[in-house]
């Protein structure tokens, strides 16, 4: 379980600004002036970035030294996060966080590979939105008073601070070298599967995470704009990412016991009534219970989905690739929504979140079904 921690700070370091995205774009909205449309693209940017990042690091990771590699890009992002303090101007700001979104993309990607090595994949990344959830919660909820007080340095202080817990625990993980003989029982168990289910699992991550992003990166606006207050929008957040610690908890306690099929279809639903509750969110109790809702079901879905992708191989070429479809979809959400928001159109964003959630119900159904045939 220490193993698994540490590999989850090591598969989080390198996207933990999705955690605190409504702090971080708001923190670039108040604190530095930019627009909903400039403070959306430095996010989008960040993230296809890391999307680009993950995909590179698919076709490189079985010649690489995972840990040198990964040493190596928790230095680059030290390097640019703290350059990312002194930048003010929205263009620059774009261009440094892009890099920076490859080089944690590249480290998501490296961590998702030697996750999908270790016996229980579904548990490991249970433990990585355990660590996302309860560390992002805190972030959203303290962030935005500290960027008041000390300007959005304060945001990247945050980012400088796990990459260098990450890179103290760096030492103690096992080697993790890939298991021959297990990489040709997993090959001959989907020795039939063609591409089409492994394409379909990918397209629901993209689309989970795309629709839910999207909202969550415009979160604080969308409270302010049905009359909800900044103490309450910012501390419903933090409670209900520390909520997400039960979907994770879920995760890790049930494992694939009742397969991938039921999981799945229950965590959809829950968090498609979810968003298509925040069309009420003039009401704060709906709004609350909304956020907690999502909160407990985020963590709970992408954990099966990202494990339903790692069950194609045990090298983590699939797992790496589930990584670039999950950064596709964070970073498509916000970037689709900065083009459609204007200067308020929250109800377009949560209905275009809901049919995105349909969609990847429907589309997730059959890799999910066939995986569960073949386990059994």
């Amino acid at each position: 379980m220490m193993a698994r921690l540490f590999l989850a700070f090591l598969s989080t370091a390198g996207l933990f600004y999705v955690n605190i995205l409504p702090a971080l774009v708001d923190g670039l909205i108040t604190a530095l002036g930019f627009s909903n449309q400039q403070a959306g693209s430095v996010a989008s940017a960040n993230l296809y970035g890391a999307a680009l990042g993950a995909l590179s690091i698919v076709f490189l990771i079985r010649k690489l030294d995972w840990r040198l590699t990964a040493l190596i890009l928790l230095g680059g992002l030290l390097a640019i996060d703290t350059a990312s303090m002194f930048v003010t101007q929205a263009n620059t700001m774009i261009g440094l966080r892009f890099a920076d979104g490859c080089i944690g993309g590249m480290l998501v990607g490296t961590g998702f590979s030697v996750i999908a090595r270790t016996e229980g994949p579904d548990r490991t990344f249970g433990v990585l939105l355990f660590v996302q959830f309860g560390l992002g919660g805190l972030g959203v909820m303290m962030l935005p008073g500290l960027v008041d007080q000390f300007g959005t340095r304060a945001l990247f202080l945050a980012l400088i601070a796990f990459s260098t817990v990450t890179l103290l625990m760096l030492p103690f993980l096992p080697d993790y070298k890939v298991d021959a003989a297990e990489a040709a029982a997993r090959k001959a168990l989907h020795g039939k599967i063609k591409i089409v289910p492994l394409v379909f699992t990918l397209v629901a991550i993209f689309l989970f995470q795309a629709s839910n992003n999207a909202l969550y990166a415009y979160i604080i606006g969308l409270g302010e704009y049905f009359g909800q207050q900044g103490a309450m929008i910012t501390t419903t957040l933090g409670v209900a990412a520390w909520l997400g610690l039960i979907g994770a908890g879920l995760v890790v306690v049930i494992s694939d016991r009742f397969g991938y099929l039921k999981t799945l279809v229950v965590g959809l639903l829950i968090t498609i009534l979810g968003t298509w509750a925040f069309l009420q969110s003039d009401v704060g109790w709906i709004w609350i219970g909304a956020n907690c809702l999502i909160g407990i079901t985020w963590a709970y879905t992408i954990a099966y989905l990202l494990g339903l992708v790692s069950r194609f191989d045990t090298a983590g070429q699939m797992a790496a690739m589930g990584g670039f479809a999950s950064k596709m979809g964070l970073a498509s959400g916000p970037a689709i929504a900065a083009m459609i928001i204007g200067e308020s159109n929250y109800v377009l964003i949560t209905w275009a979140a809901v049919a995105g959630l349909v969609t990847c119900l429907l589309v997730v159904l059959y890799p999910a079904r066939l995986q569960d045939r073949l386990r059994s």
